[in-house]
């Protein structure tokens, strides 16, 4: 055995943002090589992975590693995969410098968590997280959207629905009517009225 073996040379969106040594100690071999072989972005071009040379890109590295996770988020056998891009994708992530990098690593997260939650013990309270991350952050990644979104509404906003989803499933009413009526007042395109009717009258026959 070489102990002075060098590691392997990594280019490609790996290589550009830095995560090599994220790469190499996240997966196994044959997972990266799984990876490689899955990820097949229009227009990436064949290795844009580890091995093209790239110079420059418009997305930031949680977007980056948010739209890897995408190819790994549909079976239950590769969502593993999915929570560790994920989980790295959130820390890296700076809601200073890439709000909307974020906001989208937040939805990445609760919809591969969601998946899960009839398999893993623990998806839903990892849900209900990655929910409240990304309504914590929703002022400023709203803020943001109008800034470049100017002359658009405010999209649908996954960790307010999801959330009340989640609360409503739990007959947990009140916070449910809380989260619809916050997500309204902040402008988030979502049925909150009609929501917030139909977890009331629950509310009532509860009683």
């Amino acid at each position: 055995m070489n102990i002075f073996r060098r590691k392997p040379q990594i280019k490609g969106h790996i290589g550009y943002f830095g995560l090599s040594d994220w790469w190499l100690a996240a997966f196994t071999e044959q997972e990266r090589t799984q990876i490689e072989k899955g990820y097949t972005p229009v227009g990436g071009g064949t290795g844009s992975l580890t091995q093209s040379e790239i110079t420059y890109t418009t997305a930031t590295v949680s977007m980056f590693l948010s739209g890897l996770s995408t190819w790994f988020r549909k079976t239950e056998k590769d969502r593993d995969i999915a929570h560790r891009i994920l989980k790295k994708a959130l820390e890296v992530g700076d809601p200073k410098k890439d709000i909307l990098g974020v906001h989208f690593t937040y939805q990445a997260l609760i919809e591969v968590w969601y998946r899960d939650r009839d398999t893993l013990p623990e998806a839903i309270d990892e849900a209900i997280s990655a929910c409240l991350g990304q309504i914590g952050i929703a002022q400023q990644a709203a803020k943001q959207f109008k800034k470049e979104y100017p002359k658009s509404p405010l999209p649908s906003h996954v960790g307010y629905t999801q959330l009340t989803i989640i609360y409503d499933k739990q007959e947990r009413y009140d916070e449910a009517i809380q989260i619809a009526q916050q997500a309204k007042k902040q402008g988030w395109n979502g049925d909150w009225d009609a929501r917030v009717q139909r977890y009331e009258k629950k509310k009532t026959k509860s009683k």
